[in-house]
C-alpha cells in the first residue's frame, strides 16, 4: 500500500512539471506571435507607445512649488489691461456728420483768415514799395541839382557888400542871382529835399557829416564843426549829400 501511495505520488508530480512546461511553451508562442504582429503592423506598436506615454504622471508637491504658483498669480494679477480692439476704438473714433462739417468750417474760416493777412501784407509791401519810389524818385535829378546851388552860393558869398550900394548893376546881378537860388532852395523843400549844416558851431555828426579836416581853434569847443565846406542835404529824411566840414580838435 504505501508503495501504491508513492507511485501515485511520483505520477503527480510528473504530471505538474508537464503542465509547467506547456504554460511556458505557450507564453513563448503568444510573445513572438505578438513581436511578429508588431513588425508587420506599425500602427499597433504606435497605439501601444502612446498609451505607455499617456499614461498619468503624478506630481509631487512642495513648499518651492507653492511659492512659485503663488508669485505667478500675482504676476498674472498685475498685468496691465489689455488694449481696447481695434473695432472699438474705430467706432469710437468715427466722427458725427455734424463734428465733420464743424471741422471742415473751422478749416475754411483759419484758410480765409491766412489768405485776408496775406493779402493785406501784400497791400503793405505794395504801398511802401510805392511810398519809396515816389519819395526817392526824384534822387538822381535833385542831387545834380546840388552843384548848381553850391555854385550860386559861392557867387553870393564873392560879392562885397560895400559895392552894392555903389554899384546898381551888381546890386542888381547879385539880386537875381539871390532869388534864383532861393527859388531853387524852394523846390528842393517842396520835393522833400532839405538843407543842413549850413553854419559852423554844430556838433560832429559822423552819419551826416564828412570830416575833410581837423585843426586847432581855441575859440571853438573840440569835436564841433569849424568850417563848412559843403552843406549837406536830406531826401525824406535819407542822408542825399553828406556835409563836408572842418573838426575842431584839441589844442
Amino acid at each position: 500500500m504505501i508503495n501504491g501511495l508513492r507511485t501515485i505520488a511520483a505520477k503527480s508530480s510528473r504530471s505538474s512539471a508537464a503542465l509547467r512546461s506547456l504554460s511556458t511553451a505557450a507564453a513563448r508562442a503568444t510573445s513572438s506571435h505578438r513581436i511578429v504582429a508588431g513588425a508587420t503592423n506599425p500602427a499597433s506598436v504606435t497605439v501601444q507607445s502612446q498609451e505607455q506615454n499617456f499614461q498619468p504622471q503624478y506630481r509631487w508637491f512642495s513648499d518651492e512649488t507653492k511659492k512659485e504658483e503663488a508669485a505667478a498669480a500675482e504676476t498674472a494679477t498685475e498685468e496691465p489691461p489689455k488694449e481696447e480692439e481695434p473695432a472699438a476704438a474705430a467706432a469710437a473714433a468715427e466722427e458725427s456728420p455734424e463734428q465733420k462739417l464743424q471741422a471742415e468750417v473751422k478749416e475754411l474760416k483759419d484758410q480765409l483768415l491766412r489768405s485776408l493777412a496775406e493779402q493785406e501784407n501784400t497791400r503793405n509791401i505794395a504801398r511802401k514799395d510805392v511810398d519809396s519810389a515816389r519819395n526817392f524818385a526824384i534822387k538822381s535829378f535833385a542831387k545834380s541839382l546840388l552843384e548848381v546851388s553850391d555854385n550860386l552860393n559861392r557867387a553870393l558869398e564873392s560879392v562885397d557888400e560895400s559895392e552894392l550900394e555903389t554899384n546898381t548893376h551888381l546890386s542888381s546881378l547879385y539880386q537875381g542871382i539871390q532869388m534864383t537860388n532861393d527859388g531853387l532852395i524852394k523846390a528842393f523843400q517842396s520835393n522833400g529835399v532839405t538843407k543842413f549844416c549850413e553854419e559852423p558851431g554844430d556838433g560832429f555828426d559822423p552819419e551826416t557829416m564828412n570830416a575833410l579836416m581837423e585843426y586847432p581853434d581855441e575859440s571853438r569847443e573840440p569835436g564841433t564843426v569849424g568850417q563848412v565846406i559843403k552843406s549837406g542835404f536830406m531826401l525824406n529824411n535819407r542822408v542825399l549829400r553828406p556835409a563836408e566840414v572842418g573838426v575842431v580838435k584839441k589844442p
